[in-house]
């Protein structure tokens, strides 16, 4: 499948995230391409099957500075019968735990994408690298099922 996989991280986790996702994805036979949100616009988008985007969790719940550019663009591309998920990173010390992947998701609904999964959610302030790295195997084979489920009905 054709993917592409976008991102916008500060501390690495989310490039982390995106990165190890994207290797999985290679690995399971997708053409996957790995871009930086601050790199990329949103049209680029319609030139793929599968969208994945991630972002980390900025203060109380916003989504950072590097995404907002290319979040604007998406309300102004039709993504009809693309499948998408959202991922990122957020600090459970804050009340409003990684809401960026649900802004991210919710973004991606309303552009017409199907959901294949609940977005994942990585904890900088506990999770270390190899629960990171673990948590997205596990992401990437619940997108591969769910995609292979979607096709199929």
């Amino acid at each position: 499948m054709n993917t592409i996989v976008v991102y916008a991280s500060m501390t690495g986790t989310t490039e982390l995230m995106a990165r190890t996702i994207a290797d999985e994805l290679t690995k399971a036979g997708d053409q996957v391409v790995v871009k930086d949100a601050l790199e990329t616009y949103a049209v680029e988008l319609t030139s793929y099957e599968r969208i994945l985007v991630g972002s980390y969790t900025w203060g109380d719940g916003e989504l950072s500075d590097e995404m907002m550019g290319f979040y604007d663009e998406l309300e102004n591309i039709d993504l009809s019968g693309k499948r998408a998920a959202a991922f990122g990173s957020g600090c459970t010390t804050y009340e409003q735990f990684a809401s960026a992947v649900d802004i991210l998701e919710e973004a991606l609904k309303q552009q017409g994408c199907t959901i294949i999964t609940t977005g994942l959610k990585a904890d900088t302030w506990s999770d270390g690298e190899e629960k990171i790295k673990a948590d997205c195997v596990d992401f990437v084979k619940k997108i591969i099922t769910l995609s292979k489920e979607v096709s199929a009905t």
